[in-house]
């Protein structure tokens, strides 16, 4: 059998409850075509880059399956007449991540690795200009004089 990852969208106005509903239907459809499916991991509900269906956000679903290819190709045909199911998308595999998939991992955006060092400039405050790049020089204001009329 092969191993596949599939992600698919469900619509924004579908409950939590209906969603993982959802993925145990589909979850049936591989068992009784004899596959297995393994890690099941409910993103929640993100923002879309672009409307799909007129809908502004989708539940994101993630499924490891073990199954022949007839099986994807059975869940993913009912996938298309389910008017619940915005987008699908199934990547065969050669072996399954262990752990949390990337979308579940928090990462802090001070986590990153900085690339000089531990040596961080300081923080500027609003209205804090940079400094020039033209050395010292510095021009200096022109004083004000009146206009005569």
């Amino acid at each position: 059998m092969a191993l596949y990852e599939h992600v698919f969208l469900a619509r924004q106005d579908m409950s939590a409850q209906q969603v993982d509903a959802l993925v145990e239907q589909y979850k049936g459809v591989i068992e009784a075509n004899g596959g297995k499916v393994g890690r099941i991991e409910n993103w929640g509900l993100k923002s879309l880059t672009y409307r799909i269906n007129k809908n502004r956000k989708a539940h994101y679903a993630l499924m490891d399956i073990d199954a022949p290819a007839p099986a994807v190709h059975e869940m993913e045909r009912q996938m298309r007449i389910n008017e619940d199911v915005l987008r699908y998308m199934t990547i065969a595999v050669e072996k399954h991540e262990e752990g949390p998939s990337a979308m579940m991992q928090k990462r802090d955006r001070d986590d990153r690795p900085r690339r000089d060092g531990d040596d961080r400039p300081p923080r500027r405050e609003f209205g804090d200009r940079p400094p020039r790049r033209d050395g010292d020089f510095q021009r200096a204001p022109r004083p004000f004089t009146p206009r005569e009329a």
